[in-house]
Formats: C-alpha cells, structure tokens, sequence
C-alpha cells in the first residue's frame, strides 16, 4: 500500500514486554461469512468474523479509566519509555458500529470514513477471523480471490483498500509470551510502508521517539516501524483503482528504526527498508486506458454501482507449489465478466493486461521509475509469503502523506501529466486534503461483500452470476466469551 504517513526508520525484532489487555468494554467480533470454492463448481460457506485493528482501541491503564494515550500524545507518567508503557498499558474492547462505523450483515461488510460517536473516529481496519483467537490465513498461489464491491460513496481523497499482510496468525502471541491480547485485539499489523504510526510493534510500545502528526490530531510516528510483504488485492475509490504487490527481503515482521524504515518524507531513505514502498502497479488510468474505470454507463466498469472483482495468482508451475508468476485481474458487473484494460503506453506492449515480471519491468522503463520492485524480490519475494499465509486486511482511510493523488490525480504535482504513468485518475491536484475530505464527506463508505476464495475459474460465473450454492456451511471455531487480563499489541 502507498504511504499512509511519513515514514522514517530500522532493525530487526526485539522481545521486550508486552501490553496488557483491558475489559472494560467486551469485545464482540461483527460476524461475516466468505465462501471456498473448487473447480467443481460448488462452494462452501464459513460463517466467520472480523476484528478492530489494536491502533484504533482504547489504550489505557491497567485495571482503570486513564488514557495512556489521548490524541496523538501519550501520557508522560505512563509511558516515560517502550518497556513501562508496554507494562502499564492496555488496549480495549471496542464498539464496532457505535464509534469505529463498522456494521455487517451476513456476507457484507460495511465500513463508513468519519463516525461521531463519543469522540470523532476516522477511518478503520478490520481482518477476517478463523477464530476467535486467530487470522485466517490465505495461501493464494494458483488460487483466486473474488469479493463484491460498492465504492459509489467514495469521492476523490478516500481509498477502500483489501489487501494481504504477511502478519502471524495470532497476532504476536507465541512469539512474545507476554502476549496475552493477540489477534483477538486485532494486534500485530506490518505493510511494506513499515508505518511508524503503530502504537505497539512486537510486545514493546512505540513511544520513545514520538511525534505527533502536524495534521492528523489522531496519529503521530514513534522510533520504530513494523515491516513486511504486502499483496494490494484492490487500492480504490470511485475514480481510480490499483492492485500492487510489495516483495520484501524479509519474511514476516520485522521491526525497522532509523533510515531503514525509509520514508515518504524523507526522499533520501525513502528506499533504505527491507521492503518495496511503490510496488508493481496495475492503475488502468496510469495505463493508458481512461474509459476502462469510473462512475457511468460511459466506462467498463461503472464505480456507480456494485461490481465483483476477481484476482487470479498464477503461479509458474500451475500448482500451489510452484512460484508465482502472474497477476491477473477480470470483472463482473450485470452479468458481463469484463477482460481488464490493456496497456497503452509508449515503448510498452499492447498485449499486456496482468503483472507479471516483464511487465514491471517495462513499466519501470517506461515510466523512469526507481525499481526497487525487482531488487526487493519481484514476484518471486512475493510468492515467499503468499507461500507462507497472509492475513485478509480490509479499510477504509485518508492519506495525510500525498492526499491519494498517487491514486487518483497526477503525481508527482511537479511533473507533466503528459509525461507517461504521471495521470492516474481525474481528480484535482488540489484534492484530498484529509480535512477538506473530513469536512465535505463524512458519509463516505464501501461495501465489501460475498467474498469467496478457491481454485482458478470457480468464484465467479462466466454468466456473471455467482457461483452454485454452497454445499455445506462451516463454523470458524468459537473460544470462551470471557475476556483475558493481559496481553499485547
């Protein structure tokens, strides 16, 4: 995922202590059900859930009401260091719809930008859950993933994002001990931004070094990050769309401090992490195809209504043991599947339509692009961790850092939009300030729904409609309702 906040830092994982986990508000998961597919042609129904990411909870002191962190401070006698504020500190149990704006309904999730409950909440990120206590883990090679999508309510400025996270199934919890929250807490979250932003990276607290953000009164950096592979299923708003993988040299979390975080900022480290901060994009607009994506009858895929988006990981061998070597990206939408946009860029071949190694390294050419997709990995690093398992990521956000014109408009602002992979969307240089879309959107949301996972061709009809239904209906097992002491981020 492109930069969510100024980046600064790096250095591997340290074990120190770990947060503790509150019970002030109970934490009940909001229920979803996804769909596994074969090539049979029947799927299978898991009745499942989602969980808050830690960074959006409640962080305050152990057994009590005082916030550890109010704004984008956090409290001086509480967190004087990483290990105490680790110790004294814990996270809570949320209100999904109450104050985070988060609601589901059967197979659909819906996740709304700005909610006024107590306090003004902005954005969120949720995962899917195989338990109560765990993520589920989707290991995509020569597989698909498909999911309906409603992005007719979000503007220019605001990104729905689904994406996979090379995060650990429980969150932490068997690698730090003290880790007694996990992913029942939504804890452990790394991209391959290695964000700076996270509160808690691997049992320590993030708060010597912290700053707080000049223009988000909610967010700030610390002195460390948390870094890993990242695959960009869906990066989009009602204009523009992207998917991206982000191959790092490292497998899982890795904690980064200094230049080695890189930076969005900070052009000069912007590439010193262990991880690749652009990617290989796929953005029809960036392209060369205009008409391909946007609101009306006028495009292919028309963001005014729902459509299905399936993603197809192919891999070099045609099997799940082999290594992936394509990308490939199709539609539907009132019964139509729809071939996704070909290249139209100079000195790039017509004939592409998917991500594959060539086609990064052509875009790269093409665009004068620094490609630090291929010395990360490529697909290749990729495929480590989808070989490994990645966790389902599911938001939606604003961007304090570049305002999503490297989405949506022309970016950089500096350079000729006719100059090749520069336009990327129709919105406004000017648009996207996080307090303008604040302001003149707060009822901005997507729907995500019937998401549904399996072997090639089996998510999606060829008639557009959905696969048959399902033969059977799973139950992602359920652990005790009562909430633990303590734990971590």
């Amino acid at each position: 995922m492109f930069p969510k906040l100024a980046l600064i830092s790096f250095a591997y994982l340290a074990v120190v202590h770990a947060q503790q986990a509150g019970t002030n508000t109970a934490e009940t998961h909001p229920s979803l059900s996804w769909q596994t597919c074969t090539s049979g042609g029947s799927c299978t129904t898991t009745s499942a859930s989602v969980v808050l990411d830690s960074n959006w909870r409640w962080t305050h002191d152990v057994g009590g009401y005082t916030n550890c962190y109010t704004g984008n401070t956090w409290d001086a006698t509480l967190c004087p260091d990483d290990a105490t504020c680790a110790a004294n500190c814990a996270l809570d149990g949320a209100d999904y719809q109450g104050t985070y704006g988060i609601t589901s309904s059967g197979n659909a999730l819906t996740l709304k930008f700005v909610t006024n409950g107590q306090q003004k909440n902005i954005g969120s990120r949720v995962y899917l859950m195989a338990s109560e206590t765990e993520y589920q883990m989707f290991k995509v090679l020569n597989q698909e993933f498909t999911f309906d999508v409603d992005v007719s309510q979000l503007p220019c400025g605001l990104n729905g994002a689904l994406y996979f996270s090379e995060m650990v199934a429980d969150g932490g919890m068997s690698e730090y001990p003290t880790n007694k929250a996990g992913a029942k807490y939504g804890t452990g979250y790394c991209d391959s931004q290695c964000p700076q932003d996270i509160k808690f990276i691997a049992g320590q607290a993030n708060v010597e070094g912290w700053q707080g953000s000049p223009s988000d009164p909610n967010a700030g950096t610390g002195n460390y990050g948390a870094c890993c592979n990242e695959m960009d299923v869906w990066e989009a708003n009602s204009v523009s769309s992207a998917f991206t993988p982000h191959p790092c040299t490292t497998t899982g979390l890795t904690r980064c401090s200094g230049d080695a975080c890189g930076g969005t900022s900070n052009p000069d480290s912007r590439y010193d992490s262990v991880c690749d901060p652009d990617g290989c994009d796929f953005n029809s607009y960036r392209m060369g195809d205009t008409t391909f994506y946007g609101s009306g009858s006028g495009f292919a895929v028309d963001t005014s209504q729902k459509f299905t988006v399936v993603t197809q990981f192919l891999t070099d061998t045609g099997s799940a043991s082999g290594t992936l070597s394509e990308i490939r990206r199709l539609y539907v939408q009132n019964g139509k599947v729809i071939q996704n946009s070909k290249v139209n860029i100079p000195g790039m071949s017509s004939d592409l339509d998917s991500i594959t190694s060539d086609f990064c390294t052509a875009q790269k050419s093409a665009f004068g692009d620094t490609d630090e997709f291929s010395s990360k990995g490529g697909l290749a690093g990729m495929s480590k961790a989808m070989a490994n398992g990645m966790v389902l990521v599911l938001s939606i956000w604003d961007d304090h850092a570049a305002q999503m014109l490297w989405l949506d408009s022309d970016y950089p602002t500096d350079a000729d939009p006719t100059q090749p992979g520069i336009a990327r969307g129709t919105c406004s240089t000017s648009s996207g300030a996080p307090t303008d879309v604040e302001a003149n959107s707060p009822n901005a949301q997507v729907i995500y729904s019937n998401i549904r996972f399996g072997d090639i061709d089996s998510t999606y009809s060829t008639s557009g409609s959905s696969p048959s239904s399902p033969t059977s209906t799973a139950t992602a097992p359920t652990t005790s309702s009562t909430q633990v002491k303590y734990g971590q981020w």
